[in-house]
């Protein structure tokens, strides 16, 4: 078992594609056979998927798909003092996937051809955000 941590930079809200940190960090654990890869973000305002990564415009239609069901300024949202973005970023966590469970094979993700790894970034602020890394097999 390998435990590690990555640590995604992003220019804030949207799709950040870290697939080849992962793929760096599993070379450099010299793992064999197969296992599993587990992601995990520290964080209640971002989430992590798996997505297309060929065409951008599908996760452009992510984003304004998600940003019109989930919109800043509702008045309704009570948590408030961080900024309009804060409950939102929140709902948007909650509707998604704080981590990912991949397969892998020789140390490999077995991704599938279009796939990528990503880290979903919903608040408008840039910075750097965690995300746990560990490798079984």
């Amino acid at each position: 078992m390998a435990l590690g941590q990555l640590e995604i930079v992003v220019q804030g809200q949207g799709l950040h594609e870290f697939t080849e940190q992962v793929n760096s960090w599993l070379d450099s654990q010299n793992l064999f056979g197969s296992g599993l890869c587990t992601l995990f973000i520290q964080h209640t305002s971002a989430s992590l998927l798996i997505q297309e990564n060929a065409d951008p415009s599908a996760r452009v239609d992510l984003e304004n798909w998600l940003n019109r069901l989930v919109p800043e300024n509702d008045p309704l949202y009570t948590h408030t003092l961080e900024g309009p973005d804060d409950m939102p970023a929140h709902i948007k966590a909650a509707l998604t996937a704080s981590s990912l469970s991949i397969p892998m094979e020789n140390g490999r993700l077995l991704l599938g051809t279009w796939q990528g790894i990503y880290l979903w970034e919903h608040r408008h602020h840039q910075g750097k955000r965690r995300v746990i890394v560990q490798a079984c097999n």
